[in-house]
């Protein structure tokens, strides 16, 4: 006799499980026996006393070391700019390192209060720049009707407005991870300031405005990027700036995200800014840092030295000139005529000339002493005999005396063709180039 197959035993009624259970057993996992893990200080309930002390004497270090810091940062409770990046030092914007680098002094601040621009467009707060915007949107809606089925501001829904709050409410609490998917949506809605001002932005954690400007600098139009950028992200940064004397790693990087949108970033950040006349040297640094740290079109950076050129002049405006300058573009001979310019309309002012503008004027001759002309190089020499630094102006003379100028040296036929094209592109953006609301 045979042995007993296991199909048999299988098929057999009696060996079976009701249908049921076996429907339940592969749909529901079942528990596995796994043993647990116990520690060595588990296995005993009594610690020894060696053990003992080295736990109150760890505790005790930590507690000191934790005491430490809330001194050092109870005013501070964002994670800041220094602390994030302990060890990278082209990221480190402490007030001292600043001065040292600028090597500011007593008699160098009083000069550059002198240039202070009192009389310039300041920044508002945040939430009535906000207020001030939807109020004219609010009262251009009332006035006409809107055909392309736009959604009126009374007739938001509660639901929606409802919604969005609650979105608010965790941007005010964001620290990393994935953000709401209704706040993704926002820069793609019509009515998208009406429905960011429910998220209030200026209750947003600085994680929140970074994840906040890289979505909407990809989504919006440069139109409205730059919006964003002046009515949300400078006003942030500058109150972030004002108050805590060092800026936050994720408004930094938000800075360097706006970036995207460059034409955004210059038009909706960095002019409002030189305009307002209360720029600070420490601000100025920071915004400056973001455009010498990354590349950006030489159209775009050419126009906006055109403009700051232009302005009138306050310490801020000499820091973004030299960084510019440094970052070495073949810049059009309009933008060069505007630097030249820009430095001669001083030759008759009577103020002392803080040493950041003699620095500037060392890195435009150093950059582009071949590409003036010898009407003004003179002018220059001119402007020297009466504007004088002791350690700057003999460095100045002796690269003005190196110069090449650009209408004694031969050029090729070709070459100065690119450059009329180049110079035909910068007026042409530089029309366009106007602050628009």
């Amino acid at each position: 006799m045979g042995k007993v197959k296991r199909s048999n035993i299988a098929n057999n009624p009696g060996s079976r499980n009701p249908l049921e259970q076996e429907i339940m057993d592969s749909r529901v996992a079942k528990p596995k026996n796994k043993h647990k893990i116990r520690l060595r200080a588990e296995h005993s309930d009594v610690i020894d006393s060696k053990t003992s002390r080295k736990i109150l004497s760890e505790a005790r270090r930590q507690q000191m070391h934790m005491g430490e810091a809330e001194k050092d940062n109870f005013t501070n409770p964002h994670l800041s700019l220094k602390l994030e990046n302990k060890g990278k030092d082209d990221e480190d914007v402490n007030e001292q390192e600043l001065h040292d680098d600028l090597q500011i002094n007593a008699e160098d601040e009083k000069a550059l209060r002198n240039f202070q621009n009192k009389s310039g467009k300041k920044v508002r707060n945040l939430s009535d720049m906000i207020m001030e915007k939807i109020a004219e949107k609010q009262s251009d809606l009332h006035t006409k009707l809107t055909d392309d089925g736009s959604m009126k501001i009374e007739d938001l829904d509660p639901r929606i407005r409802e919604m969005y709050e609650g979105v608010r409410d965790v941007m005010k609490r964001y620290r990393s991870g994935k953000v709401p998917k209704a706040f993704k949506i926002i820069p793609k809605l019509k009515n998208w300031e009406h429905i960011l001002y429910i998220t209030e932005p200026f209750n947003w954690t600085a994680a929140a405005m970074f994840q906040g400007t890289r979505i909407f600098a990809s989504v919006l139009s440069q139109g409205m990027a730059q919006k964003f950028y002046n009515l949300v992200l400078l006003p942030r940064v500058r109150d972030d700036l004002s108050e805590y004397k060092k800026l936050n790693i994720h408004l930094y990087n938000a800075l360097k995200k706006a970036l995207f949108k460059p034409a955004a970033f210059m038009k909706g950040i960095i002019l409002p800014l030189l305009e307002s006349g209360d720029c600070t040297l420490r601000e100025a640094i920071i915004f400056g840092s973001v455009i010498a740290k990354n590349t950006i079109p030489v159209l775009h950076s050419s126009a906006c030295l055109l403009k700051i050129c232009e302005m009138e002049y306050s310490g801020a405006n000499s820091i973004f000139i030299r960084i510019f300058l440094d970052k070495r573009y073949a810049l059009p001979y309009r933008v060069v005529d505007a630097a030249v310019f820009h430095f001669l309309r001083f030759e008759n002012d009577k103020r002392e000339m803080p040493v950041l503008w003699h620095q500037s004027l060392l890195t435009f001759v150093q950059r582009y002493k071949n590409d003036i002309s010898s009407e003004q190089k003179e002018a220059l020499f001119g402007l020297l005999r009466k504007k004088s630094h002791v350690k700057l102006t003999p460095e100045i003379r002796r690269e003005l005396q190196a110069a090449k100028c650009r209408d004694v040296e031969m050029m090729d036929p070709s070459e100065h063709l690119n450059d009329v094209e180049e110079m035909e592109d910068v007026e042409g953006m530089d029309d366009n180039f106007e602050m628009s609301d």
